[in-house]
């Protein structure tokens, strides 16, 4: 990626992120807002790939994504005032899945770290009543009669 395809990528996606959090007003997106993640332009700028991620259901994804989907237009003309480009890139949204993934691995890591926790906690009841036991039969062999 050149600078200037760096640089422009970078423009985009703060003034992508600036649109959705301002001025949109889609219910659809509604209190999820989306965060912009990356911005992909292809090699002649015509295009530009925007990921973006999106929490929630995944009904709650797939509305916001169309949400964002039906505003691209709308994104592409604020973009054409905000660059002093010749040509400005459409705009295409993404949902990220390296960030719904990653999501997904944390939980699944927390999950482990549980069920970890809650068998050392079962070994240790373990082990402190089968010392409990072993206690509880010396002295009751120290308290026999020695005379028998």
């Amino acid at each position: 990626m050149t600078r200037r395809h760096e640089r422009l990528s970078s423009i985009i996606q703060r003034e992508i992120a600036t649109v959705i959090m301002r001025e949109m007003s889609d219910p659809r997106i509604g209190p999820i807002y989306p965060s912009v993640n990356s911005v992909k332009l292809s090699d002649d700028i015509s295009t530009a790939d925007v990921y973006v991620s999106i929490m929630g259901t995944p009904g709650q994804r797939t509305a916001a994504l169309a949400a964002l989907q039906s505003a691209s237009g709308m994104m592409r003309s604020h973009l054409a005032k905000a660059m002093e480009i010749r040509q400005v890139p459409a705009v295409r949204f993404h949902i990220d899945q390296g960030a719904i993934k990653e999501v997904e691995m944390i939980e699944l890591l927390k999950k482990i770290e549980d069920e970890r926790l809650e068998a050392e906690a079962r070994a240790m009841a373990q082990t402190s009543n089968s010392a409990d036991n072993s206690a509880d039969s010396t002295t009751a062999s120290n308290t026999q009669d020695p005379k028998e």
